[in-house]
């Protein structure tokens, strides 16, 4: 199995170099307005006055940050500087804290509600920022917004953290991250990302408030959002935990598998991470339930009516690949392993799109891109496919 994954790795790493990083740092770049444009669509078309997204900046600024951090090419941490100086000047809220959701593509604010998600992923991005540079302003940065999400979103009596606020931090009547959302007062989703910032700022800040509410997320996980009958993560939550979700999201399952795990593994809790390594193991197997032949994975299915969306998100295939190496790596089960090389040759083949750069948002279920997906955009970042190959490149070594 070594020299296959040596070939994975060759792979990604050519994939990384070639194909994502420079459409990021050669397409995607607003000469005019500063920063970085927010909309290439399916067609390869800039669309130069479209909105800038606060996620897409913050994953922007994460993935040139950790591919500088792990490449040392300097044009990464160019574009991560560049990333980091437009976030700062435009997406922070001097007067009450936290970042805007959207900005105009002039830079000014459109719309700035704190949506807790999004701030986490602003900690995760100056996380690995200092990671990369060694600047302390960026340490600093993430820690002040750990600090705002505990005070503002963190829920003392029930456990867990409230979705979206006003500039002034007020809870919103729409707690939505996107339409297709339940209006619920707590999410799996930033859960999740909530985790995956704090388990990175632990790597380099080993305060303990931070290291309780790490492990406390890591047991809600365990405990609230995983399904103990089918090990799915349950979606939506009302303020009790009572779970207000039909939908099964194979993508989220898998990407979750290995976070819980990575998470575990930074706190350095060795009884907790036994209890943990089962449940991702358990998770990733029900993540299968939406595999295909091809080795790819299906987007979700929606529980009440039995439907299926069989289009296959760049996202999920990418956190495909990862999950299934974690979980190879958890059990030694060969299986996994090949599901994890047989995700990639789906990607590879079909995913990427070799003549315009970068990933294709979906493929049908009868093989045609779908191009009325970004090719970059709000939701269209280079964090999922970039942080595979890293992850990749770094396990294997």
């Amino acid at each position: 199995m070594n020299y296959k994954l040596s070939e994975l790795k060759q792979q990604v790493k050519e994939v990384l170099t070639n194909n994502i990083m420079p459409f990021w740092s050669v397409k995607m770049v607003d000469g005019v307005n500063g920063g970085f444009y927010g909309q290439i669509d399916g067609n390869n078309q800039i669309h130069p006055m479209a909105d800038k997204g606060g996620i897409l900046n913050a994953r922007i600024l994460w993935t040139f940050s950790s591919a500088y951090l792990q490449e040392k090419n300097p044009i990464y941490l160019e574009m991560a500087n560049r990333a980091k100086a437009y976030i700062l000047a435009h997406f922070f809220d001097n007067e009450f804290g936290g970042t805007y959701w959207k900005l105009s593509y002039e830079g000014n604010p459109v719309d700035t509600k704190k949506q807790i998600y999004s701030q986490a992923f602003f900690i995760y991005a100056f996380t690995e920022h200092y990671r990369a540079s060694g600047d302390e302003s960026s340490l600093q940065t993430a820690i002040e917004l750990f600090r705002m999400i505990e005070k503002h979103s963190f829920d003392p009596e029930l456990n867990g953290y409230f979705e979206a606020y006003s500039r002034d931090w007020v809870l919103l009547e729409d707690l939505r991250l996107s339409d297709k959302d339940e209006n619920e007062k707590k999410t799996m989703n930033t859960h999740l990302h909530i985790l995956e910032a704090y388990t990175n700022l632990y790597r380099v800040w080993k305060d303990d408030r931070l290291a309780t509410q790490l492990r406390n997320l890591i047991l809600i996980f365990t405990d609230k959002i995983v399904n103990q009958t089918t090990n799915h993560l349950n979606l939506f939550f009302d303020e009790n935990w009572n779970s207000k979700s039909v939908i099964v999201s194979y993508g989220h399952d898998i990407e979750a598998s290995w976070l819980i795990d990575e998470a575990a593994r930074v706190l350095g809790d060795g009884g907790l991470l036994i209890k943990v390594q089962k449940i991702c193991v358990a998770i990733a197997e029900a993540a299968c339930e939406g595999l295909q032949p091809d080795g790819s994975l299906y987007y979700e299915k929606n529980e009440a009516i039995g439907h299926l969306d069989k289009d296959r998100h760049w996202w999920v295939q990418a956190e495909g690949v990862l999950g299934f190496l974690n979980a190879w790596e958890l059990t030694g089960n060969d299986q996994w392993l090949l599901k994890a090389q047989n995700c990639w040759k789906y990607i590879s083949e079909i995913i990427i799109d070799k003549v315009g750069g970068e990933w294709f948002w979906s493929i049908s279920d009868a093989g045609v891109p779908i191009l009325s997906g970004d090719k970059a955009g709000f939701w269209k970042c280079p964090y999922h496919n970039s942080r595979m190959c890293l992850e990749i490149m770094m396990r294997v070594e």
